[in-house]
């Protein structure tokens, strides 16, 4: 990642073989990207706030980290670069959004041109996906299988998303096309042994497109996306991370990411 790029997100090669991809914990905003955007969207209030704070421990831990440093205001990095929607039939926001989650406007006056997406596009967009592309070859050259998580996070309701709350841990394959089954066990074996937290396996959430585009576990790349209810580590009438609330949460990803861990492939010789 050149230093140019390093403005787009923070890029950490580790020793195992184990990715965490952070695309939508940023909160900056380019002077002018933020000078259009009003009030609403000023409160960046679809932010994927604290994950890169709950799984700090993966990176001291030897995981590849990269992290957004922007925010998804700016463009969605989990969104295809040809804007085509991931849930066709449901409601979702767009690779350069112009309203929230919620539905509110971004914008008072109009929303990003074409030519305006397409110098995101390239200035911020490509330049994320290169860094991972890379993280994922480094890693399948280095180990012969490369593991991908794609971590997020998102306020527990909003009726305009999902009917009623959320559960707390959302696992998506895709389907189970993005990773091989066992390692999606290893997952959700995890959570199921325990109660505290409630999981679902491929339910409102299944992967955005980093899961779904870069996981072929056919080629050993196996990736799965998290999507963690912010009711479950924050008060979400706020912004303000809760170590308190958070703690027992943090424990139990660190049992999903040794699971993960403990997951090994077979790789062909030679």
């Amino acid at each position: 990642m050149s230093h140019e790029d390093g403005s787009v997100a923070v890029l950490q090669r580790g020793s195992t073989p184990l990715i965490v991809s952070l695309p939508h914990v940023g909160t900056q905003l380019p002077a002018d990207v933020a000078a259009p955007l009003n009030a609403a969207a000023r409160r960046l209030s679809d932010t994927d706030w604290h994950v890169d704070r709950l799984y700090a421990f993966a990176r001291e831990a030897g995981a590849s980290w990269l992290q957004a440093r922007l925010s998804r205001y700016v463009i969605d990095l989990n969104r295809p670069p040809d804007d085509q929607s991931l849930y066709p039939g449901q409601a979702t926001t767009g690779l350069c959004p112009s309203s929230s989650f919620s539905g509110e406007p971004l914008y008072d006056g109009a929303a990003p041109s074409a030519q305006e997406i397409d110098r995101r596009r390239q200035r911020y967009w490509l330049p994320y996906h290169t860094a991972l592309q890379e993280l994922i070859a480094a890693t399948r050259a280095r180990f012969g299988y490369a593991l991908l998580l794609d971590a997020h996070s998102i306020r527990s309701q909003l009726p305009r998303l999902f009917a009623g709350r959320l559960p707390d841990v959302n696992v998506g394959t895709h389907g189970g096309r993005s990773c091989a089954t066992a390692f999606a066990a290893h997952v959700v074996g995890v959570l199921a042994r325990q109660t505290r937290f409630s999981h679902v396996l491929n339910g409102r959430f299944q992967g955005g497109y980093i899961t779904r585009a870069y996981g072929d576990p056919a080629a050993n790349v196996h990736a799965i996306q998290i999507e963690l209810a912010q009711a479950a580590y924050m008060d979400e009438s706020g912004t303000d991370y809760d170590p308190h609330l958070a703690l027992p949460l943090q424990s139990l990803l660190r049992q999903v990411l040794a699971a993960m861990l403990s997951f090994a492939p077979s790789v062909p010789n030679g």
